[in-house]
């Protein structure tokens, strides 16, 4: 336990929303995908129409979290950085191939940059190949095959990227806490981030508050 000495606000709860809920989508999305392609666990759960059509449907809601945060200010200006790059971006990659340790990032760092992209473009083909798929009348046998291609190798890809994803979070107990509540140590993001306007301060809580486990 520790008592924090003064936090800033990094992320809204509309933010920590879209996020939550983009994440539950996702992990439906896999774990029905994971019940119609794996044998074992397509026997012990059964009832493969339900299956698919939860899959089908948990697919397509995909991009709706974020669609409607982007009524939020705050995420606006948040997908705005993280759609470009900047030259401590750059510096930030060449920092992690010298395992240097000092990284300057913005409030997002070059990683996190790239796996935000990453998803963002994988969720719209994944949809799109999914379409093809769901929808036999919309392009001919051969674009289904493909479809079907793509659609079973990037699903596969993006559960080998999630799980990198929760284990670089598991190591970083306050960036867990940022998603969690929205607010960080401002020590820790001025050593991680420090390209980051903190922006202004939250009053430090007493009591179980600012209690941390």
């Amino acid at each position: 336990m520790h008592r924090r000495a003064e936090l800033v606000l990094r992320f809204t709860r509309a933010e920590r929303w879209v996020h939550r809920t983009t994440a539950a989508l996702m992990g439906v999305c896999l774990a029905t995908a994971a019940c119609l392609y794996l044998g074992p666990l397509a026997v012990l759960v059964g009832n493969r129409p339900l299956v698919v059509t939860v899959h089908v449907w948990c697919g397509l809601a995909l991009p709706v979290p974020l669609l409607l945060g982007l009524a939020s200010r705050a995420l606006r200006a948040d997908f705005s950085r993280l759609s470009r790059f900047t030259p401590a971006d750059r510096q930030w990659l060449r920092a992690l191939r010298a395992r240097a340790g000092h990284r300057p990032a913005g409030k997002f760092n070059a990683g996190q940059k790239l796996y935000a992209q990453w998803t963002l473009g994988s969720m719209l083909v994944i949809i799109g190949t999914g379409l093809l798929m769901w929808l036999t009348h919309l392009a001919p046998p051969t674009w289904r095959t493909g479809a079907t291609f793509v659609h079973d190798w990037l699903a596969a890809a993006i559960a080998v990227v999630i799980a990198g994803h929760v284990r670089m979070a598991l190591r970083d107990r306050e960036s867990r806490l940022g998603m969690r509540t929205g607010l960080v140590d401002r020590t820790w993001a001025e050593r991680e981030h420090p390209h980051w306007r903190t922006g202004r301060r939250e009053p430090v809580r007493t009591g179980a508050d600012d209690a941390v486990e």
